[in-house]
């Protein structure tokens, strides 16, 4: 126990013994962090500590709702000030730091404040089973398995813990189906989940639990550690959630935080190894969903990392995104998209939960679309937009000033604003990168649907607008309904290039230009309920082709394809990683045999290091064979199994290491 007292939080109020936070409609103070502060506290012990913990863990408990017909008895309200439960998230954020705090340390508490703090713990686990979040929302689940396995096992609840056992097989078995959660590659809520499945695998008293939560992390982190672009230091997208400061790099590098994550046991020492070895360029395939149909891909190169999703709806998400290194400015370069209704701009939406603006711009867009390697072709549409005065797609380069050049086709843009004719291509050069975009099919709602390029604010802006006039509704876009012909679209050929790899910008367009577009769109009909309407955009260059087919009617991906064959929906795969359920893993002349189950093999021969994941939760004899030698382990449960110059280190639920000779 410390007796040097904690340093206070900036903000902490003395008058509540919570954590103020001021914006322009008053003081407010949030529950969750006031519970992480009164567990700081008691951790620290000094017996100034002790006093105001419990002033502090007084101040948590009046924010808990005691009133047993309310619909969600024992959660929490998310701000102090607040009069009712809104977010059901509270109580897991509460009780996250809660549950440790009696764990650990409720031996510091005085007797009443640690009855009635179980007491909360115990009706916050009550709403917890109750809300019983679905699987797909995957740091929230996370979060309810954390709470449950361990509250569970305080309150001596047998119930409540095998509970939480059962929901982390759950969210295994949902994200194992398809290689990545749900939730996807996300730089803000891949930190919950880690710190999740780390809390749990350090004080959970269930060794399966344990063991599964470490190979999950393990997973989460070789996916993590294969998005970091080296270059820039930043997580490479597409992200299924993001906030603005992570967005245009406002926030470090995101691999300071991966090798603190290792550093501090959060992951795997060998992630540092996936990290250092994996050489550029590479291109990274993972499932998110094969039912729905969602992969992500991401193409890293030494200039920049371009990354989109093959279809998504979620106002924080980055569907289409290239980071890109700018050796002179003192952040990397971001081009990102979104759709966005009524000409919205930063700090024009409020988050409820914050009272407060935002520096956000969701995405009010559904997006679909197909990449390979440098190559994106995409499709928006707004799928909610029924009435407003204009509606359209935009590409935003992060600040202007560091924009070198732009061109549309031929003719070099030396001032803005600049309209863009239908059929032209549109190229930024910034940085190390060229970045092309050649608008394809834009549904026209009104007489005038403008394209241009603009500044706006310090950001350089291509809008293309499906409409722009006064305010008015659309009887042809409600579904069901009797004029409805399917959903306007926006569609976009993306590319990106190394500057060094051209003469010049205008060299970059006009190699795009040079290849050949293909696009055909059915017949409009009028079906107020089922039916299909298909687009389709292909673009082939030099051997090459892309291409994508939706359905505008019920907003669906057909079909992605190459010269070569379809574009299908791999677990994992990419030069160094590859995962699927067959039973055999092959990276090179490394491979893995187990079961028909989900499993991995990560491989750097450079460095003599292998090591592949097992994710069934029925035992199997695994195999890992190497250019080195060959293990065998007996019996295997979920689990990793690491190759590392012939020295073999398994971490897994049960399993026998027989050395193969």
């Amino acid at each position: 126990m410390m007796t040097t007292p904690l340093t206070l939080p900036e903000g902490f109020n003395p008058e509540t013994s919570m954590i103020a936070k001021v914006t322009e409609y008053g003081r407010f103070h949030e529950s969750r962090r006031a519970a992480h502060l009164g567990a700081d506290l008691v951790a620290n012990g000094s017996p100034e500590d002790m006093v105001l913990a419990e002033k502090v863990l007084e101040a948590v408990l009046r924010c808990q709702e005691t009133d047993p017909n309310d619909p969600h008895f024992g959660n929490f309200y998310w701000m102090a000030e607040d009069s009712h439960v809104e977010d059901l998230n509270a109580v897991e954020f509460v009780l996250e730091s809660l549950i440790p705090l009696l764990r650990r340390h409720g031996d510091r508490l005085s007797a009443d404040l640690y009855r009635r703090l179980l007491d909360a713990v115990r009706l916050g686990l009550d709403e917890i089973r109750r809300l019983d979040v679905h699987i797909a929302y995957t740091n929230i689940t996370l979060l309810d398995v954390l709470n449950s396995c361990l509250g569970g096992e305080l309150l001596e609840d047998r119930k409540i813990a095998e509970r939480g056992y059962r929901k982390l097989e759950a969210w295994m078995h949902f994200t194992n189906a398809s290689g990545h959660p749900f939730e996807f590659n996300s730089p803000t809520y891949m930190s919950v989940n880690l710190r999740a499945l780390k809390h749990l695998a350090d004080h959970v008293d269930d060794d399966a639990t344990r063991q599964r939560a470490r190979a999950m992390s393990a997973r989460l982190g070789l996916s993590v550690a294969l998005h970091i672009h080296p270059t820039t230091g930043r997580w490479a997208a597409p992200h299924g959630r993001a906030y603005h400061p992570s967005v245009v790099c406002e926030t470090p590098p995101e691999i300071n935080l991966l090798r603190q994550w290792i550093a501090d046991g959060t992951l795997p020492a060998w992630i540092a190894d996936v990290l250092d070895s994996t050489a550029l360029p590479y291109q990274l395939v993972e499932t998110v969903n094969r039912e729905r149909g969602i992969v992500l891909t991401s193409y890293l190169t030494d200039a920049y990392a371009l990354g989109s999703t093959s279809g998504v709806q979620n106002p924080q998400a980055d569907v289409c995104m290239i980071h890109y290194n700018r050796p002179n400015a003192d952040r990397p370069g971001v081009l990102y998209t979104r759709y966005v209704l009524d000409d919205k701009w930063f700090g024009d939406s409020y988050h409820a939960t914050d009272r407060t603006k935002t520096r956000n711009l969701p995405d009010e867009g559904s997006f679909l679309g197909a990449q390979v390697r440098n190559r994106v072709l995409g499709v928006y549409a707004p799928l909610s937009f029924h009435a407003g005065k204009s509606a359209k797609a935009n590409f935003i380069w992060t600040e202007s000033s560091h924009v070198n050049e732009i061109w549309i086709d031929d003719q070099r843009v030396d001032s803005l604003p600049a309209d863009v004719p239908p059929g032209a291509t549109v190229v930024v050069a910034s940085g190390d990168a060229l970045m092309a975009v050649h608008p394809l099919t834009v549904t026209k709602l009104s007489r005038q649907t403008p394209m241009r390029l603009l500044e706006k604010e310090d950001d350089l802006v291509l809008e293309i607008y499906n409409y722009q006039g006064p305010e008015k509704r659309f009887w042809e876009l409600r579904t069901p309904g009797f004029f409805y012909q399917g959903h306007p679209i926006c569609a976009f050929f993306l590319e990106t290039a190394a500057r060094a790899d051209y003469a010049d910008a205008r060299a970059f367009a006009q190699a795009v230009a040079s290849g050949h577009f293909e696009e055909t769109l059915d017949l409009a009909y009028t079906n107020a309920t089922d039916g299909a309407r298909h687009y389709t955009a292909v673009y082939e260059r030099g051997g090459e082709r892309l291409g994508i087919t939706v359905d505008v009617m019920q907003w669906r991906l057909l079909r992605r394809w190459t010269q070569d064959n379809e574009l299908l929906f791999p677990m994992l795969d990419t030069e160094s990683a590859k995962q699927n359920p067959t039973g055999r893993v092959a990276v090179d002349d490394a491979y893995l045999t187990c079961r028909p189950e989900p499993a991995w093999l990560w491989a750097s021969p450079a460095t003599g290091k292998w090591v592949a994941g097992y994710l069934g939760v029925q035992p199997s004899d695994v195999t890992l064979h190497t250019p080195q030698g060959e293990v065998t382990v007996r019996g295997m449960d979920t689990g990793t199994l690491v190759w590392d110059n012939g020295a073999v280190t398994l971490a897994a639920v049960g399993g026998e290491v027989m050395r193969n000779e």
